[in-house]
């Protein structure tokens, strides 16, 4: 029997559909190995959002970017924010899911330390989410989500080193039919959101503008 013919159907779809989402430039996606114990079945996908260290024909920046088109970027690519967005399937469908699918999400970024105190933050994050999904039309429920800021303090021989302020955001939600071609294009523009590269959905504020480390 072919390894094929014990994948269900839908998910053989929703794996079509997964090829089908056209994401952004920016965005380096390739399969990595998915989690064994969430789901029967599952695929996951690493991002990298990376711009050239050259600046020319950068554009309008904002946020992490900002930082990444300094002159003394050189030639070597710079990465913005990371994430991974995975995909599972319970045939028999899950209570908890609300469904037989759950996407389940995760992107991380750099920010300037004083955004560390802007309690605001984690509901931006969020906004972003909910308004990514429904700029793209990507019918959703039971969505759920924590943002989390993280510090990192340098010290003795790294004391050179800038104090930074990285933001978490682990999300996840039930799509409610198998065509995933709209939640991953939403997924791709929220990775772009975070790291700080245009365009962005109407309505939806910036990251601000990172400092310039001094030399």
């Amino acid at each position: 029997m072919n390894a094929l013919d014990q994948v269900p159907a839908d998910f053989l779809f929703a794996l079509r559909t997964l090829r089908q989402a056209r994401c952004r430039s920016e965005l380096r996606l390739e399969e990595i190995p998915a989690p064994s114990r969430l789901a029967p079945f599952a695929v996951a996908l690493g991002a990298e959002v990376l711009v050239p260290g050259d600046p020319a024909g950068a554009g309008a920046v904002h946020g992490p970017a900002a930082a990444a088109f300094a002159p003394a970027s050189g030639s070597d690519d710079v990465e913005l924010a990371t994430g991974r967005f995975i995909l599972l399937h319970d045939p028999d469908g899950s209570a908890v899911w609300d469904g037989e699918f759950r996407i389940v999400t995760y992107i991380r970024a750099q920010l300037e330390p004083e955004m560390g105190n802007d309690e605001m933050l984690g509901s931006v994050d969020w906004t972003w989410l909910v308004e990514a999904l429904d700029t793209h039309a990507a019918p959703y429920r039971s969505a759920g989500g924590t943002a989390t800021r993280v510090l990192s303090e340098s010290f003795g021989t790294l004391s050179d080193r800038p104090d930074s302020i990285d933001i978490e955001l682990r999300a996840s939600w039930t799509p409610a039919s198998a065509d995933i071609t709209s939640h991953l294009e939403a997924w791709s523009d929220m990775v772009c959101t975070f790291a700080g590269l245009p365009p962005l959905p109407e309505g939806v504020s910036p990251l601000p503008r990172r400092r310039p480390e001094q030399p």
